[in-house]
């Protein structure tokens, strides 16, 4: 199948016309061929690739599955997701990993790439089969114990070490287990007025310290999962002065809510990390906008509405993100002046693929490139209802938000799985 793409703006600010042909881009320039699909007023950008979802399949299908997850994803514009390894059973083994892999591409929407756990059960004590799950069909190269943190020191040294050896990269949760104990939210003004547990900065600085110290001791790869703290920002801003090889996320829900948001006990902001003051805000903002931080993931996060609908001591962390991770990021970024279009490629498609390893995602929109494309009207608002959301999930702190930039059409491999705004039924085989 062979169409055109016409007048649609690229992230440099041309106006080109993208020709494409089966799942690769045939040309960008002025030629059309086929079909034509009017793009004018609307941006094409590669397609988007989030490092950390929850897709809880296997054995939490309540929340969610890979399919609802690919349905998602592919409305917020995501050609590719990682699947992280806190399902029932954890992703530890190779069997697990070839299992979330198979259901992703029967889901066909969107790539999903399985993250291993690092130890065996997320228990932090024995390491998982690492190199059967790089070995695996699944080819698995991201691993993290997400939800919990890999607090043992040695532990996350051998971690390290061992996938070194193939190109593997860690992804840590940096909570320290002993100074969260019970935590309910950021520890500070808002905490001690509610009453509230809280969770220190010094909690999640001081696991990055270690294990950047640690990734520079065994010259591996460290990546940061949803960075929150300004403290935390500086801690990977002297790294990566240093050369060593780290690299970090922020979520959206991190780039724009503050913890002030819990005075109304609405277990909708209960997050894990939690909400953080506005100068941490800030200082996240400003470390996206200077490449500190080097991506945006959604930590999306679905939970059936009794864990949700509840008291706050008993609620679970969580919120989705897959669906509104880019409006967040033109609201927080793009309105405000600190990112241009090109910029919001490089943090929400071409980063998080160099740092996965998803050699067709994050490509430059040329010709030769694969035909994953995520095409938005960038003036457009939209109002989020979180009853209209594809997710089976309903846990969205952004209900009633009006925000910017709407995804319009996401190409995968060629197919349009959404066009208009909403999923066409098509897939990729």
């Amino acid at each position: 199948m062979t169409y055109t793409l016409t007048n649609v703006t690229l992230p440099s600010g041309e106006v080109s016309n993208i020709v494409i042909d089966g799942n690769q881009i045939l040309s960008v320039g002025t030629q059309s061929q086929g079909d034509s699909i009017d793009c004018t007023g609307l941006i094409a950008l590669p397609g988007l690739v989030d490092l950390h979802t929850h897709l809880r399949e296997p054995g939490k299908e309540d929340s969610e599955t890979v399919l609802s997850g690919s349905q998602a994803a592919a409305k917020g514009g995501f050609t590719a997701i990682s699947a992280m390894a806190n399902t029932s059973p954890v992703a530890d083994t190779a069997g697990v990993v070839e299992q979330v892999f198979r259901l992703g591409k029967e889901a066909g929407l969107c790539e999903v790439f399985p993250i291993g756990a690092v130890t065996v059960g997320l228990a932090g004590e024995r390491l998982s089969e690492l190199g059967a799950m790089a070995d695996s069909a699944a080819q698995v190269r991201v691993f993290s114990d997400d939800g919990k943190c890999v607090s043992d020191p040695l532990v996350m040294r051998r971690a390290l070490e061992y996938v070194k050896s193939f190109g593997g990269v860690i992804a840590q949760h940096a909570q320290d287990p002993r100074l969260t104990e019970n935590a309910q939210m950021n520890e500070g003004e808002v905490s001690s007025r509610l009453g509230l547990a809280g969770w220190p900065a010094v909690a999640e600085e001081a696991i990055i310290a270690r294990d950047i110290l640690l990734a520079d001791h065994v010259k591996s790869r460290l990546h940061i999962c949803h960075l929150t703290t300004k403290g935390g920002v500086e801690l990977v801003r002297w790294a990566k002065a240093q050369g060593i090889s780290v690299t970090a996320e922020v979520t959206p829900h991190h780039l724009l809510l503050t913890d002030e948001l819990v005075e109304s006990y609405d277990p909708i902001y209960k997050v894990n990390p939690p909400l953080r003051t506005q100068d941490d805000v800030d200082a996240l903002r400003a470390g996206l906008a200077d490449g500190t931080i080097d991506i945006v993931a959604t930590d999306h996060a679905p939970h059936p509405t009794e864990d949700k609908e509840c008291e706050w001591s008993a609620a679970a962390f969580g919120m989705l993100g897959l669906e509104t991770a880019l409006s967040i990021v033109v609201k927080t970024m793009v309105e405000t002046k600190k990112f241009t279009w090109t910029d919001v490629a490089r943090v929400l498609s071409s980063n998080p693929a160099k740092i996965g390893g998803y050699v067709r995602q994050g490509q430059e929109l040329v010709a030769g490139s694969p035909a994953n494309i995520t095409v938005i009207n960038p003036t457009l608002e939209w109002s989020v209802n979180r009853e209209e959301l594809s997710s089976k999930s309903r846990n969205t702190p952004f209900h009633g938000y009006t925000l910017p930039a709407k995804v319009i059409h996401t190409i995968f491999e060629g197919v349009i799985v959404v066009k208009d705004g909403e999923l066409t039924g098509k897939k990729h085989d």
